[in-house]
C-alpha cells in the first residue's frame, strides 16, 4: 500500500514537471532557459495537494504575451509617429523654398507687368502703323493700276 501510495506521488511529480516543461517552452526564448532552471530546481521529495501545485501560470504567460503585444503596437505607434513627424519638417522645409520661389516670381513678376505694359502699349501703336500701311499700299496699288492702265 505505502509502495502504491508513493508511485502515485511520484507519477504525479512527474505529471507536474512534465506540464512545467511544456509550459516553459511557451515562455519567450529570452526567458525560457530561466523558467526550465526553476522548473528544474523543484525538490522532487517535496508533496503537496494537487492544489497546491497548480500553477497559475498559463494566465501569467497570456498576460505576458499581451503585454508584449501592447509594447510592440505601441513601439510601432512611436515609431509610426517619428515618421510622420520626419514627412511634415521636410515638407515645411520644401515649402519654405516654395514660398521663396514664389515670392521671387512675384517680385519678378511686379517688374514683368511693367514690362508687359509697354509691350501691349508697343503692339497696339503696332498695330495702327500696319493698318496705316496696309491702307497706304492699297492706295497706292489703287492708283498705279488706274494711272498705268
Amino acid at each position: 500500500v505505502v509502495e502504491n501510495e508513493i508511485q502515485a506521488r511520484i507519477d504525479n511529480i512527474f505529471s507536474n514537471l512534465e506540464r512545467l516543461e511544456i509550459l516553459s517552452s511557451k515562455e519567450p526564448p529570452n526567458k525560457r532557459q530561466n523558467a526550465k532552471l526553476r522548473s528544474g530546481n523543484q525538490d522532487p521529495a517535496f508533496s503537496l495537494q494537487d492544489s497546491d501545485t497548480t500553477i497559475p501560470i498559463d494566465e501569467t504567460l497570456q498576460f505576458n504575451e499581451s503585454l508584449q503585444n501592447a509594447h510592440r503596437g505601441m513601439d510601432d505607434l512611436i515609431g509610426s509617429g517619428t515618421n510622420i513627424l520626419q514627412g511634415l519638417r521636410d515638407q515645411r522645409v520644401t515649402l519654405k523654398g516654395t514660398h521663396k520661389k514664389i515670392l521671387d516670381v512675384a517680385n519678378m513678376l511686379g517688374l514683368s507687368n511693367t514690362v508687359m505694359r509697354l509691350i501691349e502699349k508697343r503692339a497696339f501703336q503696332d498695330k495702327y502703323f500696319m493698318i496705316g500701311g496696309m491702307v497706304l499700299t492699297c492706295v497706292i496699288m489703287l492708283l498705279v493700276v488706274q494711272y498705268l492702265t
